[in-house]
């Protein structure tokens, strides 16, 4: 890990800090904030983590880019990117980004922050690999909430969807071909961000509300409207992948919509085996995919909220008590990195020996009987 971190840092007490700081969010502190993490690293006080997020000088965007690398030779090529936000519950006004605003981690809205954050699928696992914080638009106009908030001038508002499609942008750029990218309700309905992949012939399968506009033929439809046209034979009924219970089964049909540059564009139904109740989403494919692929798709989307509860949990990813932009990207990209690092672990634990990664290319310990050791120390495995 240290030698992955290096070259990101000119000075070597900086460096040392976050290699500590990393360690500490992966050790067993109950409250992972700047106290509770120096105490696990044997230091008497916070200072030097402190200085770490506020003043140290290092570029927590590199690193950040670093990550997504890390997880494509940890986890492999391809995969899935999803895309998701989560809310941090805040007492006060004076951490930046604030508000009073809907999170779902509370369920209704609340004083919180809010990121975005985008999710890296493949079969091996699943790990956070780009942040971005939601400035709601009330800071991007208060030049004193700004400064103190430490904002840069180039930082203005930008959308849930737009921070997306920029977090896509950076790793599409960097060279990842994802089989699928996914995404809930508040990305689907943005036809900007839909567009925007579909210009880059990137397949995808979006969440979109039952009233959402979409062309069919010469005209304008509704979701909502469309599933009353599915025949009864049309229904399929297939498992969104495992859950805590096992299979998540539900009957799936699909209809196809206007194409794109070459590819196919569908709506895609799942309807509840419980209350029958239907969600609705819009694909983007190769005109040959199938539909269990799209649903498999549309599954995978569940990974980025088992990441935001595994983050949450094991490497404080919600434990700062920060209250400057810079200091919350730098926490945030130190918990990605830990993050990571935990999915690489399990990866390579899971991996038949065969196909085993050389534990000097992911920074990891040496295999013991098969990195078991290392996630059973910490409650993981």
């Amino acid at each position: 890990m240290g030698g992955w971190l290096q070259p990101h840092f000119r000075r070597r007490e900086a460096h040392s800090a976050a290699v500590e700081y990393v360690k500490a969010l992966l050790g067993r502190a109950q409250r992972k904030n700047a106290w509770g993490l120096s105490e696990d690293a044997g230091h008497r006080a916070p200072y030097a983590f402190q200085h770490l997020l506020l003043r140290a000088k290092w570029d927590a965007d590199a690193v950040r880019d670093d990550v997504l690398v890390y997880a494509r030779r940890a986890l492999g090529e391809g995969g899935i990117l999803a895309v998701d936000e989560t809310g941090f519950l805040k007492k006060g006004e004076k951490s930046v980004g604030v508000a009073r605003q809907y999170t779902g981690t509370a369920g209704k809205v609340e004083n919180a922050q809010v990121g975005v954050f985008l999710s890296y699928v493949t079969p091996r696992g699943h790990a956070l690999v780009d942040r971005e914080l939601y400035l709601p638009e009330p800071w991007t106009e208060d030049a004193a909430r700004r400064e103190a908030g430490g904002i840069p001038e180039a930082v203005g508002f930008e959308s849930k969807p737009a921070l997306a499609q920029g977090m896509l942008q950076r790793a599409l750029g960097a060279g990842l071909k994802p089989a699928w990218v996914v995404g809930d309700e508040v990305y689907g309905r943005d036809s900007t961000l839909r567009r925007f992949l579909e210009d880059l012939h990137q397949p995808y399968v979006l969440t979109v509300a039952s009233n959402t506009h979409v062309w069919r033929g010469f005209y304008q439809v509704k979701p909502g409207d469309m599933v009353e046209e599915v025949p009864a034979e049309a229904w399929v009924r297939l498992s969104a992948g495992d859950g805590t219970k096992g299979p998540r089964l539900y009957d799936w049909a699909r209809m196809r919509l206007n194409r794109h540059l070459g590819l196919s564009r569908w709506l895609l139904f799942r309807r509840s085996l419980a209350d029958g109740k239907v969600a609705f989403y819009v694909a983007h494919a190769r005109r040959n995919a199938s539909l269990a692929s799209l649903v498999h798709a549309a599954g995978s989307r569940w990974a980025v909220e088992d990441d935001f509860e595994s983050a949450k949990g094991e490497v404080g990813l919600a434990d700062y008590e920060v209250r400057t932009w810079t200091a919350w990207h730098r926490h945030m990209t130190l918990c990605l990195v830990a993050h990571v690092y935990l999915a690489a672990a399990r990866a390579r634990a899971n991996l038949p020996p065969q196909e085993d990664l050389p534990p000097k290319a992911l920074g990891l310990p040496r295999r013991r009987n098969p990195m078991r050791a290392f996630l059973a120390r910490r409650g993981l495995h």
